[in-house]
């Protein structure tokens, strides 16, 4: 088996972008068009191929076939630690084209013939590395996956790594903001907790820790926002920004804000599609907190971190206008944008929001 080849599968685990040559590499061993890598636990999470199967991903959207269906589910059932190919989970054509992935997807595109392997994550998602082949040629034959199965346990071993390194980053996250002061947990696509720190454990008023590493606010208004949120990342090309809210205790008074943040670096990652940071802190008296905390934490600019820092100390923006000796269209205009940056819609949401992030 080629080295080089061995070696640039454990690059992917560090690089992911470098997936989709790999997978073009392999693909000829079978004869394929080109070969996917895929995360999922009932859906599709993660995506990745090469530039042969962008029809199969466009048509798999359009078909609205990103829930996992038949092939994939046969394929997790099986529980084999190598390649297979078609002809192990389906009797035979007849059986495959009662199945959309053939029937809408596959066939029109002149696809037809796959040789596949399920890996389980430790997170509890399956991956799967399939290689597609045009009809035509015919199944894939026993030695392209002998081939293969030669190949499996680098693969796997590089999903592995990427695994562990994404839940590195995501405690990093964690112990980060817990060093600022600020309690928060690390979420992945489909809500799963991937890490949190011992700030946000301390507030186990607003929060519900569920099975399963799952969480739920204890307000049902806020948490159908924390729901959509959570959606809202999972869509990968989605303009997703800070979501802010308040979220009520069991007795029906003001408890916290959230702020639910994507986490774009991670989001790249095959294996991390649409990781969210969930920022909780409790509702207390407005403080006004240093500047260089509110410019770090939102990315603001120091004038705009001047701004948010003032009205959070109750000044007006006619004050922090005369103070300035600026216009208070300036300072409207610098508003605009910390509402932008803080995911606030309004003034006071902004003064709740920097109350909270006080260290006291």
């Amino acid at each position: 088996m080629d080295q080089t080849l061995i070696d640039r599968i454990y690059e992917c685990a560090f690089v992911p972008d470098s997936w989709p040559g790999v997978l073009d590499d392999i693909a000829t061993m079978a004869a394929a068009r080109g070969g996917a890598l895929l995360t999922a636990s009932s859906e599709i999470l993660g995506w990745t191929a090469s530039p042969g199967m962008a029809a199969v991903w466009e048509a798999l959207q359009r078909h609205g076939l990103l829930v996992c269906g038949d092939r994939f589910r046969r394929l997790v059932e099986l529980q084999h630690g190598g390649f297979l190919t078609d002809q192990a989970g389906y009797r035979d054509e007849a059986e495959m084209g009662e199945d959309p992935l053939y029937r809408d997807v596959l066939w029109p595109l002149g696809l037809g013939w796959a040789v596949a392997t399920a890996i389980p994550l430790p997170t509890g998602e399956t991956m799967v590395i399939t290689f597609e082949r045009d009809r035509a040629l015919g199944p894939v034959g026993a030695e392209v996956v002998d081939r293969l199965d030669v190949l499996r346990p680098h693969l796997a071993r590089s999903a592995l790594i990427a695994t562990r390194l994404r839940l590195e980053r995501a405690r990093a996250i964690g112990d980060t903001l817990a060093a600022l002061g600020i309690p928060a947990l690390i979420f992945d696509a489909t809500g799963q907790v991937l890490a949190v720190n011992a700030l946000i454990e301390d507030q186990a008023g607003p929060i519900r820790w569920e099975a399963r590493d799952r969480f739920a606010l204890v307000d049902p208004a806020a948490d159908v926002i924390l729901r959509r949120a959570i959606v809202a990342l999972r869509a990968r090309d989605a303009d997703t920004t800070v979501c802010s809210f308040a979220v009520k205790s069991r007795n029906g008074e003001a408890a916290a804000v959230a702020h639910v943040v994507p986490v774009r670096a991670l989001a790249r990652d095959i294996l991390v599609s649409g990781v969210g940071v969930l920022v909780l802190t409790p509702v207390a008296p407005a403080s006004a907190p240093p500047v260089e905390l509110v410019q770090s934490l939102f990315d603001l600019t120091p004038a705009e971190a001047r701004v948010a820092r003032q009205l959070s100390a109750g000044k007006s923006i006619a004050r922090i206008a005369a103070d300035a000796r600026l216009s208070t269209t300036t300072v409207r205009n610098q508003l605009r944008a910390v509402l932008s940056k803080t995911g606030c819609r309004r003034q006071a949401e902004v003064v709740a929001l920097l109350g909270g992030l006080y260290a006291r």
